[in-house]
């Protein structure tokens, strides 16, 4: 009998983007995977269409683990945690940290995302958006700060060591910073250096490519 061969897992890897994290959670995990590279447009910074054969949203993160195809950042983290040797990075269900993980976990994209996504947009208005200014500024700094006064004591948002959660938060953390709020956000600027300097930060870098956050 010919045992069956298993398949490596794929992740479909956007530069500069928020896939970057899944590579580092991947590195984490120490789980074999394969990185499918994607570039974005050089004059609309868009992803290309041959994400769109990967998921009808044509955006990334994506992994592909054996034919099981799984979109959508905190869905990812939540599986591999689950699939692939994680459970040391989240806490046990029931208790109080696993409600604040979860929190967390989705804050990162239901959030925080919302106020980044739209400077980065608006940006693109020139003179039109500037009514828009005052309050996108307000809500960035406003959801930068809930993220540093939250910071623990270990350097982690929850909990004494790394969990899926600040495998989320890592994005919108390096937004913080290259958008020039480290100087008030001493906690947040340390937890970026902190996790930049990971081996498994590092070795996410390496093989994902040149990144704009790092």
């Amino acid at each position: 009998m010919t045992e069956k061969l298993k398949m490596t897992l794929k992740i479909h890897h956007l530069n500069n983007s928020r896939s970057q994290r899944i590579l580092w959670l991947l590195e984490e995990l120490g789980v074999a995977y394969e990185i499918v590279h994607h570039q974005r447009d050089a004059a609309t910074n868009l992803a290309p269409p041959s994400l769109l054969a990967v998921h009808p949203l044509g955006k990334s993160p994506v992994i592909d683990d054996d034919n099981f195809v799984v979109a959508e950042s905190a869905a990812i983290v939540e599986y591999l945690c689950e699939r692939h040797g994680g459970a040391h990075l989240v806490p046990a269900r029931g208790t109080e940290s696993h409600v604040r993980y979860l929190q967390w976990l989705h804050f990162a994209e239901g959030s925080a995302m919302t106020p980044i996504l739209l400077r980065l947009y608006t940006a693109r208005l020139g003179d039109a958006a500037v009514p828009l200014h005052p309050r996108i500024n307000q809500q960035l700094e406003s959801h930068f700060q809930y993220m540093e006064d939250s910071i623990e004591p270990s350097g982690f948002f929850v909990g004494g060591g790394l969990t899926g959660a600040d495998i989320m938060l890592i994005f919108p953390a390096e937004i913080a910073v290259a958008q020039g709020f480290d100087a008030k956000m001493p906690k947040l600027t340390a937890f970026v250096k902190m996790v930049h300097a990971m081996p498994s930060y590092q070795a996410a870098l390496k093989k994902g490519g040149a990144y704009a956050y790092a």
